[in-house]
């Protein structure tokens, strides 16, 4: 593969991690499935499943007034022949009511994407985030409200508080996701990797 093709792919690579955000905030599903690939997975802390229900539940969601938004920063991306993984920096940011102090909740991590060329076409085929640190801030500078440690702590450090006010919108948020360090950030790294190989 010379310099120039891999060069192509890194840019249709970026684009697509670009589209995901952009069109999945704007709740544009109909461009956002064209990101994946048939057999795509989405592995979030609310939602672990096919692309196909991801976007159902999303969109279930955006129309009773759930805004889970993005907003991306660098890209590296490893390509081997067909598969290519993308690691982005990224924050993750909600808007909720929080025991009456409305706040934004802010994640900042990491996308981790595994990504194969199949009929000529790029798509996405899993999306593991890395969730490496959160805040909760009072969006009009009230005093922060009293949360309850108990939930809290049921959760890691890198989103704890993003998933303290997902439990209260309704949401069984999955507890072993990938943070900044620890087993599950080292398997999935493995698991690249063996992506990348072809296994």
């Amino acid at each position: 593969m010379s310099e120039s093709d891999t060069f192509s792919d890194r840019a249709a690579i970026r684009e697509l991690v670009e589209n995901w955000a952009l069109w999945r905030d704007a709740g544009d599903w109909e461009r956002f499935a064209t990101v994946w690939h048939s057999d795509g997975q989405m592995m979030a802390t609310w939602w672990q499943g096919p692309y196909t229900d991801f976007i159902r539940v999303s969109k279930e969601g955006f129309e009773h007034g759930v805004r889970i938004l993005h907003f991306l920063g660098g890209s590296s991306i490893d390509v081997s022949a067909d598969r290519a993984v993308a690691q982005t920096k990224m924050t993750i940011t909600q808007r909720v009511d929080v025991h009456g102090v409305l706040c934004d909740v802010v994640c900042t991590g990491r996308f981790y994407d595994f990504f194969e060329r199949r009929d000529d076409r790029w798509g996405l085929v899993l999306r593991q985030p890395i969730y490496e640190i959160d805040r909760l801030t009072p969006v009009s500078g009230e005093p922060a409200p009293k949360l309850d440690a108990t939930v809290l702590n049921r959760f890691p450090d890198g989103y704890r508080h993003l998933a303290y006010v997902q439990t209260l919108v309704g949401y069984e948020v999955k507890r072993d996701m990938p943070g900044l360090t620890g087993p599950q950030l080292d398997a999935l790294y493995a698991r690249g990797g063996e992506w990348l190989s072809g296994n």
